[in-house]
């Protein structure tokens, strides 16, 4: 996403509950989001604050070895979200194609969030999101259409096995969201949480990667070593076809990403 052209758009009441009345606002491009950087710190608008919220309680005292955070801000009567917005320390990178380190801090961040406990705004929701990944999983029928994913996911669904995984707090969306700086340090933004194993978090980067990243087929074979890869290599699939399937923009030409990774992924069950 090219960064904002105006700067205006960051309200000054925001600025000031953040404590960066002074510091000019500079529209940037934050992994894919629209933000502006304040100084050190960067503000950026947020599609869910309950979320939100949450992603900056989790992130504020987590510690990940070998994994850059950026640190939430409490505003000035130590709120995480202020009409809509949340701010965090700004941290320099950029999203490369550095699929298998982008697995790696997948992994190490997971390690440390498996001590999270479940969070209840994951109780009943229904979004986009946890529709497809229920769906995923076998936890719930969908309506999708044949032509943009659905065909495809009914026909994968057939391979699927019951799996032994441990579900715990993910981060499920990491694939270009994850920064790195010069010295290729990986940086982890925020958090999209699911309630599933960290095992299929790493393989839906991989799917990613391999439908959208260009990443090579070896990709597979060097993390065949987590638990049920197989299994959880098709939940992932299965997760992105829904989702594709469900979006009001797929059309059969985004759909040929997916459909290279679910051929690779089929032939490794």
């Amino acid at each position: 996403m090219a960064a904002p052209e105006v700067t205006d758009a960051l309200p000054q009441h925001v600025r000031i509950a953040f404590g960066v009345p002074d510091q000019e606002p500079r529209p940037v491009a934050w992994a894919g989001q629209r933000a502006w950087q304040c100084g050190d710190a960067l503000i950026r608008p947020v599609s869910d604050n309950a979320v939100a919220a949450w992603s900056a309680g989790v992130l504020d005292g987590l510690e990940v070895d070998g994994v850059r955070l950026a640190r939430p801000l409490r505003s000035s009567d130590g709120r995480w979200v202020v009409a809509g917005w949340a701010a965090c320390r700004f941290l320099p990178g950029t999203a490369e194609p550095r699929h298998d380190e982008v697995v790696a801090a997948s992994m190490r961040l997971h390690v440390a969030t498996a001590r999270v406990l479940r969070p209840r705004l994951l109780d009943d929701r229904d979004d986009l999101l946890s529709r497809s990944v229920s769906a995923a999983f076998g936890e719930r029928r969908l309506t999708l259409d044949p032509a943009t994913g659905g065909a495809l996911f009914m026909d994968l669904a057939a391979y699927r096995r019951p799996v032994r995984l441990v579900p715990q707090v993910v981060h499920g969306e990491l694939f270009g969201s994850v920064l790195f700086d010069d010295e290729g340090a990986p940086a982890v933004l925020d958090l999209v949480p699911f309630w599933r194993p960290a095992e299929w978090a790493a393989a839906v980067i991989v799917v990613d990667a391999l439908a959208w990243g260009g990443a090579d087929e070896g990709l597979l074979e060097r993390w065949a070593h987590l638990d049920e890869w197989p299994q959880a290599l098709l939940r992932a699939v299965l997760y992105r076809l829904a989702l594709h399937a469900q979006h009001p923009e797929a059309s059969v030409r985004t759909l040929a990403g997916l459909e290279r990774a679910a051929g690779l992924v089929v032939g490794r069950l």
